[in-house]
């Protein structure tokens, strides 16, 4: 695993403080229904510590894969809750767009995680140069050639 899953988690958890600061501010001056982002913060913090865990004792794709979703699941409650009570808690606009960062992050990460065939994909040269890989009629000799049988080229059928 890479090292990038502790700096992922820390930077969820750093955004979700700083909010969090600004919504205890908050609902410490009105009694407001902001308190209610306190348990999705600790919830996406904990399920953050669970990635680090899961890292650290080396466990295998699958159980990452559960892993690394629960956390981006906590997460959007997270960013919703923040979304949702923007202007009522004072939640700051920086704050909101750091956190869609981190969430795009943590998306692109769990897409790595629990698809890694499609990550990996090593370039061909067809590829590099721009070329289709399968040889159709479009850009194979139709006429006598290589691919001339007694019935004709197969590919210009």
């Amino acid at each position: 695993m890479k090292p990038g899953v502790a700096r992922l988690c820390l930077a969820t958890t750093l955004v979700l403080a700083a909010c969090a600061a600004g919504i205890t501010q908050a609902s410490a001056q009105q009694g407001s229904p902001c308190e209610g982002f306190l348990p999705l913060r600790n919830d996406a913090q904990q399920k953050g510590m669970a990635i680090a865990a899961a890292e650290k004792r080396h466990a295998d794709q699958k159980e990452l894969c559960t892993v690394v979703s629960r956390f981006y699941i906590a997460e959007a409650a997270a960013l919703k809750f923040l979304e949702t009570n923007k202007t009522w808690c004072g939640v700051p606009e920086q704050a909101l767009v750091s956190a869609k960062a981190t969430h795009d992050k943590t998306l692109k990460f769990r897409d790595m995680v629990c698809n890694p065939a499609a990550q990996r994909k090593v370039p061909t040269l067809s590829d590099a140069l721009g070329a289709p890989s399968i040889d159709t009629a479009k850009n194979t000799n139709t006429s006598t050639g290589t691919f001339n049988t007694l019935t004709g080229n197969p590919l210009g059928k």
